[in-house]
């Protein structure tokens, strides 16, 4: 019987290696900066239903 080599899942398709390597020169967005501008999207979006 062959043995498995590793134990990582084989249907992740190397994403689970992409996800947990750190990378210093890739963009980092901390999540509240993400939800403000969701939020100020949303209002703005609102306001110009209301007004226009």
């Amino acid at each position: 019987m062959a043995k498995k080599s590793g134990g990582r899942l084989i249907s992740s398709a190397g994403l689970v290696t992409y996800y947990d390597s750190e990378d210093r020169r890739s963009l980092h967005i901390r999540p509240e900066f993400v939800l403000v501008i969701a939020a100020v999207i949303g209002i703005a979006t609102f306001a110009f239903n209301v007004f226009f």
